[in-house]
């Protein structure tokens, strides 16, 4: 800091600081509350007052339709020349002219009605949400008559039975809003939801060819799918984040692979006049938009594609090869995608290594191999660790990748279920839980990888 009040001044250095200060605030601690505390509340629809509200809906719902019913059923069938009136049960009474006149109800109010669901959801037995595998019962909780609803029952009866349904859970509703204003309704049941285990329905020939899989085998061994006499069980929420974990991490030691020689073939062993066009043919591609990259990408794997089209034409294959299906295209692609973010760190400090150092490691003896782990990687390490953590946590958060290479025809990543519980199911608070839960996930890798790299914050200085 001294350095930099010396080298600036007081004014522009206070004025950088603030600016540092505010991009912090605005654009990682502000969202990162707002995601928390979105996290941390519990949806509404969950709310007991939620809960006994759609109840009163739906009983009021119940009662106008049955009113409607009854009104029509009542009402004297018309006489216009003996053709038929459409209803809705399809039912008919004889008319004067002895044709068939359809009715709604089929007769008088006592008889039976059309299914109803408003109606068949109309009942004091609603089971309220609680954690996993407890029980509770909407007329247990709150001590409840048990009012349902029957369509045995006449209309008549049906309508005060609904009428006396919705009148309670208009009452319980009121005293629950109240209730509920005066509490917190801050909550980690939305984290629970990641762990939460779901049934998953198995025949017994199915369940028989899933556990033979080596990859349910190792998701039963660390407690992820499990079986109780209730059926097969897996924590899908668990399974996606760890599976999506498994395969950034896949992609950025590819992307490794594949950039650390050329990192070194630019920075050392290239003259400096040719290193500038290796370095254009990296940056040309990259002025296309990244969506277009990726479009373009699936008229090279489709089945028509260009790749299926060459090994056809040379008779390498008899059939299409479904690139699709592979989570091999989907690391190719993202390699592709976040080449530069794993090349530029390795080559910045790479080119700072001094090539007499190289010169004497080789009159010393020392093989290419032994040359690259003793030399050129140990000096090279910030720039690695910076690229190999850069090019994680895009690969972690990718989402049109995915999405638009594989089309659903791979278990998706973890940013798909994020975005699916915010916009698809409207379940925000749970992705908002599930979106922080992930990004903790991502740092605490970040930190365990920097930590056996030995890489400090202040080596990342030397990445420049």
């Amino acid at each position: 800091m001294t350095d930099l009040i010396r080298g600036y001044g007081r004014g522009l250095v206070a004025l950088f600081a603030a600016a540092v200060l505010a991009w912090g605030l605005v654009l990682i601690i502000l969202p990162q509350l707002a995601m928390l505390e979105r996290a941390l509340t519990t949806p509404k629809r969950q709310l007991d007052s939620s809960i006994t509200a759609q109840l009163e809906r739906d009983a009021f719902t119940c009662i106008n339709i049955l009113e409607g019913h009854l009104s029509r059923a009542e009402a004297p069938a018309p006489q216009s020349g003996g053709m038929a009136v459409p209803s809705i049960s399809g039912m008919s009474v004889p008319s004067a002219s002895g044709m068939a006149v359809p009715s709604i109800s089929g007769g008088g109010g006592t008889q039976a009605r059309p299914y109803i669901l408003q109606c068949d959801r109309a009942t004091t037995r609603l089971r309220m949400v609680r954690g996993a595998g407890e029980e509770v019962w909407l007329n247990d909780l709150y001590d409840l008559p048990l009012l349902s609803v029957s369509e045995d029952d006449p209309i008549e009866a049906q309508i005060e039975t609904a009428r006396a349904i919705a009148t309670m859970a208009g009452v319980l509703t009121q005293e629950l809003l109240a209730t509920e204003a005066r509490a917190s309704q801050l909550s980690l049941g939305n984290f629970a939801a990641l762990t939460q285990p779901v049934l998953i329905p198995l025949s017994e020939a199915g369940k028989a060819a899933e556990n033979a899989q080596l990859s349910n085998q190792i998701l039963g061994l660390i407690g992820l799918r499990f079986e109780t006499e209730d059926g097969v069980f897996e924590r899908i929420g668990m399974i996606t984040l760890m599976r999506t974990l498994v395969f950034a991490v896949a992609a950025t030691a590819l992307a490794l692979v594949v950039c650390y020689p050329i990192a070194y073939k630019v920075a050392l062993a290239t003259p400096p006049e040719r290193a500038v066009w290796l370095f254009l043919g990296l940056i040309i591609p990259y002025a296309i938009v990244e969506l277009m990259r990726i479009y373009a990408w699936t008229s090279i794997i489709d089945n028509r594609g260009l790749l299926n089209q060459l090994m056809l034409w040379a008779g390498v294959i008899d059939a299409p090869v479904q690139f699709k299906r592979s989570a091999l295209t989907v690391f190719v692609v993202i390699v592709y995608t976040y080449v530069l973010f794993m090349v530029f760190p390795i080559f910045n400090v790479m080119s700072t290594l001094d090539r007499n150092q190289i010169e004497a490691a080789r009159d010393l003896g020392a093989s290419t191999p032994r040359l690259h782990w003793r030399v050129i990687i140990p000096h090279s390490k910030p720039g690695i660790a910076v690229g190999c953590i850069a090019t994680f946590m895009l690969a972690a958060g990718a989402f049109s990748v995915p999405r638009i290479i594989s089309r659903g025809l791979q278990a998706e990543w973890f940013s798909q279920t994020i975005y699916n519980k915010f916009f698809e199911s409207e379940n925000s608070n749970i992705g908002a839980a599930y979106s922080f839960a992930y990004t903790l996930v991502c740092f605490l890798i970040v930190a365990v990888f920097m930590w056996i790299m030995r890489t400090r914050l202040k080596d990342f200085a030397r990445v420049r």
